[in-house]
């Protein structure tokens, strides 16, 4: 995999894109890419002047969502959490879930920190559905200052869903 990602950054490298380096370093010369670089070009792939691309940020960036661990750490992350929270309570195995985790992600993540969302494994964490009543996947659950203030069952599209995060956090 690793190789085919090479080779595909090689063969999309152009001319300009290259930087030269001194001629104690190694020099391209396979006819396979002499359609798009001269036969004899020098090039530094870890080159100073080439930045990231800027899809991937320099700074950590906080996370949208987190992963419930145990008891004590819902305690601590949901039912104490300043902020009003999602738990989304899914399973590995439940398409449903796959599907729903990502748009209740998006909804929140446009609430710019002015909402939690918690993830509950019902396989892992079977206790915590028996008591918050989870009998089906996927099931969310909106908390605020350790009450149930709301929740749904099911897929919910993305406009249900910016209007459910809106009036937990009171929009």
């Amino acid at each position: 995999m690793a190789h085919r990602l090479l080779l595909r950054r090689l063969w999309t490298l152009s001319v300009k894109d290259t930087r030269c380096l001194p001629k104690s370093t190694a020099t391209v010369t396979s006819s396979s890419f002499s359609t798009s670089l001269q036969s004899t070009t020098r090039i530094s792939f870890l080159s100073p002047s080439r930045s990231l691309p800027r899809a991937l940020p320099h700074t950590s960036r906080r996370e949208v969502s987190f992963n419930v661990q145990d008891n004590e750490d819902f305690t601590e992350r949901v039912i104490n959490s300043e902020l009003p929270v999602l738990v989304d309570f899914h399973a590995q195995w439940c398409g449903p879930c796959k599907i729903l985790g990502p748009r209740l992600e998006k909804a929140v993540a446009k609430q710019k920190g002015r909402v939690a969302m918690a993830k509950v494994d019902i396989d892992d964490h079977t206790d915590l559905a028996i008591e918050y009543g989870v009998s089906a996947v996927p099931t969310v659950i909106a908390m605020r200052g350790g009450d149930v203030v709301d929740h749904f069952v099911g897929i919910k599209d993305d406009d249900e869903l910016d209007s459910f995060v809106s009036k937990v956090i009171g929009q």
